[in-house]
């Protein structure tokens, strides 16, 4: 069979996640920077963010008609569904995670920490426990990339989570220079956190990290997992075998759960972030690069929503 050049296979095992004669089909174009897909399989659709134009779209898979979802989104940037199909939103002009109710009000789930403001949140996930966790560089407020530039009160960058019951927010990752895209595996066992600081430093990271956490949301560890050799790593998503697709500079590349890059998706821009959906096979990969978003046809699927038992 003839390779497709959308894909460099390192490792054989790609080829059993991948189809050659599927290639990258670009659903929307004209964005400023597109970021945070997140899928909605009940109604078949995707929204996505336009950071620096302060809106959000709505692909609907049923027709491939695109809309305007949202405007003005306050700068929006990473997205994600939680447990009950609600949007969770990470809003940069706000310095805050939001979300979206069913009958379309917006409720406020974190925007101070120790009573003082939040940089930007970037990404954010849900645990299968209801807990949220997200990221907080200063990505938004350090620059006029939309949203005014403010100076950080919390004077850090950490990833957070947000207890279900109580709402406490608490900074679980300390440690780290610019956390931007996360993850949990597939046991939710562990949490990978890419760090993006070389977008700041030559000499800064530009990798994916691997915490261990408990139960009751301790988080310990935090090795390296995989390094960036195509300027930063962004967002990310899992597939069922626990493979890491994450955003980059060449494209989307691939990492086994061991941390071997084993492939990579190009695409003729950066890619910014990822997200699985087309329906309940789950097997097509959109893929959020600076002006268009595209999608392309996989032989395995994203890793489906798991509600897991939780301890006593």
């Amino acid at each position: 069979m003839e390779r497709n050049p959308a894909y460099r296979s390192y490792f054989p095992d790609f080829d059993d996640l991948i189809d050659h004669n599927e290639d990258l089909v670009p659903l929307y174009t004209g964005t400023g920077y597109s970021e945070g897909p997140a899928y909605f399989g009940g109604g078949r659709y995707l929204v996505w963010s336009d950071i620096p134009r302060d809106r959000m779209f709505r692909l609907d898979e049923t027709d491939g008609s695109v809309s305007i979802f949202r405007q003005p989104s306050q700068h929006a940037n990473g997205n994600t569904v939680d447990l009950l199909g609600r949007l969770i939103t990470c809003e940069h002009a706000s310095r805050r995670v939001t979300r979206t109710e069913h009958d379309g009000s917006i409720t406020i789930i974190a925007d101070r920490w120790q009573g003082k403001a939040l940089n930007s949140p970037n990404d954010v996930v849900v645990k299968s426990d209801g807990s949220i966790w997200f990221t907080d560089p200063p990505y938004g407020i350090d620059n006029n990339y939309g949203a005014p530039t403010a100076e950080s009160d919390i004077g850090a960058h950490y990833v957070f989570r947000v207890d279900p019951s109580s709402g406490k927010i608490d900074a679980v990752i300390t440690d780290m220079i610019m956390p931007n895209g996360l993850a949990f595996s597939p046991d939710e066992k562990k949490i990978y956190v890419v760090d993006s600081g070389r977008t700041h430093s030559p000499s800064d990271p530009a990798h994916i990290r691997v915490f261990d956490v408990s139960g009751d949301g301790r988080v310990t560890g935090g090795s390296v997992f995989a390094e960036c050799d195509a300027f930063i790593f962004d967002g990310m998503r899992l597939d069922e075998r626990g493979n890491i697709w994450v955003g980059a500079g060449d494209g989307v590349q691939c990492f086994n759960p061991h941390g071997e890059r084993i492939g990579c998706i190009a695409t003729p821009e950066v890619c910014g972030n990822v997200e699985f959906g087309g329906g309940p096979s789950l097997n097509r990969l959109y893929i959020c690069c600076i002006t268009t978003l595209f999608s392309i046809n996989l032989k395995v699927s994203g890793l489906k929503r798991r509600y897991l038992p939780q301890a006593a």
